[in-house]
């Protein structure tokens, strides 16, 4: 049996108009898949219309609650006083939201929990994972 985390986060979409509207957004963990951590907006909130979510190492939510990391499709910084800036970088664009930083250190220390930082190959079936890879090449 799998626990998954899943936290709803109040995420600020920063664009151009003063006031930053708020979409809903949805962290989650599943200690199959150790390293990562997923975020995803449901369709209304997405200029597509469809569900989007974004997949990234947990370690990058973490050290970005104290600094600023990430160089490819997803970045995250700290930014004033209890906000964190996530910045998700695609071909059609880019979207940069603020979530506060309690909620995420919040979903950190509960996915520490389930995983605890360090331990994550523990939790990997690798056996699994490359038959899954290997299932469709034949």
């Amino acid at each position: 049996m799998s626990t998954v985390i899943e936290q709803p986060v109040e995420a600020r979409l920063v664009a151009a108009a003063p006031r930053m509207p708020s979409i809903p957004a949805t962290l989650s963990y599943d200690p199959h898949d150790p390293f990562a951590v997923r975020m995803s907006f449901p369709a209304p909130s997405t200029l597509e219309g469809v569900e989007v979510c974004w997949t990234f190492a947990r370690e990058l939510l973490a050290s970005g609650l104290e600094e600023e990391v990430g160089h490819g499709d997803v970045r995250v910084r700290p930014y004033g006083y209890d906000r964190i800036v996530l910045e998700f970088h695609a071909p059609e664009g880019t979207a940069v939201i603020h979530v506060r930083a309690g909620e995420l250190r919040h979903f950190l220390q509960s996915s520490t929990e389930l995983v605890p930082v360090g331990l994550e190959h523990l939790h990997q079936d690798l056996d699994h994972d490359l038959a899954e890879l290997l299932r469709d090449s034949y």
